[in-house]
């Protein structure tokens, strides 16, 4: 009755393979492939467009590693803050929240990642890396704007064989659907995840490469990126189950989608900085 594809999450094995009793999961394969090629497509765009891009290979490494450490302590204590039932348990035990053993002792990992957490703790590190180094926030904005998202592709798929951030359950009447599933204890589900993917990943980033032809003010990338990411989260929001401490808001409204929600204003605060900057210029 169900396919393969519908039954991959019981055939495929999350667990790449083991060093010395360690669990190595496709997830952690699948992040660190997605910060090289963030970083390797920032390293072309500065290579192939100096003029719009002029950072050093020196600098950006450094800010690399500024907002990857941002970017690991946002995520982590965003889901922390946002999504984690025993919220305060953490905070009042800060060194449990990067403990990868459990109370057994056993090597689990380190599992619960917030996209808008790290979206706050990538914003704080890069602009005190600017600050610090005496170099343009925005210019490093446009440049994320356009590395980023390819490199999120990898992260969803990681997610995926992870077998987490299930999707919704597919409807009865939908054969599209059923041809699509995944069968989660016993229900098919939509493969949120591979549409995050293509929808927060392929999509933004054609949209901003579109866009850093279009327009030349510097900043106006960071602000398509964050308004089409926000637009596509919220799309897909309607795909994936929300966390089962969440549940729904104001209706139907995932505290995903509510979020993406923020960022798009917060999007568009940055444009109005940047048009009244402009005309202050002119």
């Amino acid at each position: 009755m169900y396919s393969t594809w519908n039954n991959i999450y019981n055939i495929f094995n999350p667990v790449a393979f083991n060093i010395f009793g360690l669990e190595i999961h496709w997830y952690g394969i699948a992040y660190v492939l997605s910060l090289l090629i963030s970083l390797y497509i920032a390293k072309v765009f500065i290579k192939k467009d100096a003029q719009r891009f002029p950072i050093s290979n020196k600098n950006l490494e450094s800010f690399f590693i500024w907002v990857e450490i941002g970017v690991i302590l946002g995520a982590r204590i965003g889901y922390i803050a946002i999504y984690e039932p025993n919220s305060m348990y953490y905070f009042l035990h800060p060194w449990q929240i990067f403990n990868p053993f459990d109370i057994e002792g056993h090597f689990v990992g380190i599992r619960g990642m917030s996209y808008h957490g790290a979206l706050v703790g990538f914003l704080i590190a890069s602009i005190a890396f600017a600050y610090k180094k005496k170099q343009n926030f925005l210019l490093y904005m446009d440049l994320v704007a356009i590395s980023v998202p390819l490199g999120y592709v990898f992260g969803r798929i990681g997610n995926f064989l992870n077998q987490e951030l299930y999707g919704r359950i597919v409807p009865s009447t939908s054969v599209w659907g059923q041809k699509i599933g995944i069968l989660v204890n016993g229900e098919l589900r939509y493969p949120s995840q591979l549409i995050e993917a293509f929808l927060e990943g392929l999509v933004v980033f054609i949209v901003v490469l579109i866009a850093k032809k279009l327009f030349k003010t510097r900043g106006l990338l960071i602000v398509v990126y964050a308004i089409t990411y926000g637009v596509m989260r919220f799309i897909a929001e309607f795909y994936r189950e929300p966390d089962p401490q969440m549940g729904y808001y104001f209706g139907n409204l995932s505290m995903g989608q509510i979020l993406s929600l923020v960022m798009i204003v917060f999007a568009l605060g940055i444009l109005a900085y940047i048009k009244k900057n402009k005309n202050a210029q002119n």
